[in-house]
């Protein structure tokens, strides 16, 4: 019985949040978001909006027009096309890279590196007219003038990278540096059963343990706020063997008799975390 409870009172104790509260949800609802997500920019985005909740994943880190947000290796810009133009004129949208300056992987040189330059000039593509001011950094090159002026940092789906290719520790040096006093850090992360071994969780299939993300988190600094299922998927079995980049969008290794299930599946099981920066 007192196992029963101790566990009872751990469960009481830790933040959570299956769904969204009232507040987040009309944030979610709002009709300036609602504007940006049927904007014909996001034609080609729009698919995957079922599998990423993109109104609830920046509610639930509450995001809100007019601030400064920094995306973490933003890509393709996928979240770049939803938080720039809600952020509207008066916030800044910042994309991060990694220190790349000792690299020479090649690939990791022409998608992430020299983000200063190149990012801005994709966004400008983008046509974002009424949009946030867009500007980028890689972590060798930090603008010092952006020290504590930060009110949110978003990773999404990037921190088992940040973790294998030993991005994390400059990484989160800069975040803490950049955020303001009592900042948001919001992660979004393929999520591996807890009880998985280490070759399942250490990041190299794309998927690590939530308790390990908010002890790691722990580690830099950053207390966790609350936690949502907005993103979860229970069909995704997480025992690909090519690890999470066989499920959609990637479906790398996708076969004709494999590529129907794969769709069906959807993207992967993700943790939403949200946390803030200690002092």
């Amino acid at each position: 019985m007192r196992v029963v409870l101790l566990a009872a009172a751990a469960l009481l104790a830790a933040p959570v949040n299956l769904g969204l509260p009232a507040r987040l949800a009309a944030q979610a609802a709002d009709p300036a978001m609602a504007r940006v997500l049927a904007d014909p920019r996001r034609d080609g985005d729009r698919a995957r909006d079922a599998y990423r909740h993109p109104a609830e994943t920046l509610a639930f880190f509450e995001v809100k027009p007019g601030m400064t947000v920094v995306d973490y290796l933003p890509a393709g810009g996928w979240f770049t096309r939803v938080i720039a133009p809600y952020l509207g004129p008066d916030g800044h949208y910042i994309a991060m890279g990694p220190d790349l300056s000792g690299e020479s992987n090649r690939y990791f040189l022409d998608s992430m590196g020299g983000l200063a330059d190149k990012f801005p000039r994709s966004a400008a593509g983008w046509d974002f007219t009424g949009a946030a001011r867009i500007s980028a950094f890689n972590v060798d090159g930090y603008p010092k003038e952006l020290d504590s002026t930060v009110d949110r940092v978003l990773i999404f789906r990037e921190l088992h990278n940040q973790l294998r290719f030993g991005w994390l520790n400059k990484d989160m040096a800069t975040i803490r540096r950049m955020l303001r006093p009592g900042g948001l850090l919001g992660i979004e992360e393929h999520r591996m059963f807890e009880n998985a071994p280490y070759a399942m969780s250490d990041g190299s299939k794309g998927y690590l343990r939530e308790s390990d993300v908010v002890k790691l988190m722990d580690v830099y600094g950053f207390d966790l706020v609350a936690r949502s299922e907005v993103n979860a998927n229970p069909k995704d079995t997480k025992d690909w063997p090519q690890g999470v980049w066989m499920l959609p969008p990637g479906l790398r290794g996708a076969t004709d008799a494999t590529r129907q299930k794969m769709l069906a599946i959807g993207e992967s099981d993700r943790m939403t975390l949200l946390f803030r920066k200690r002092d």
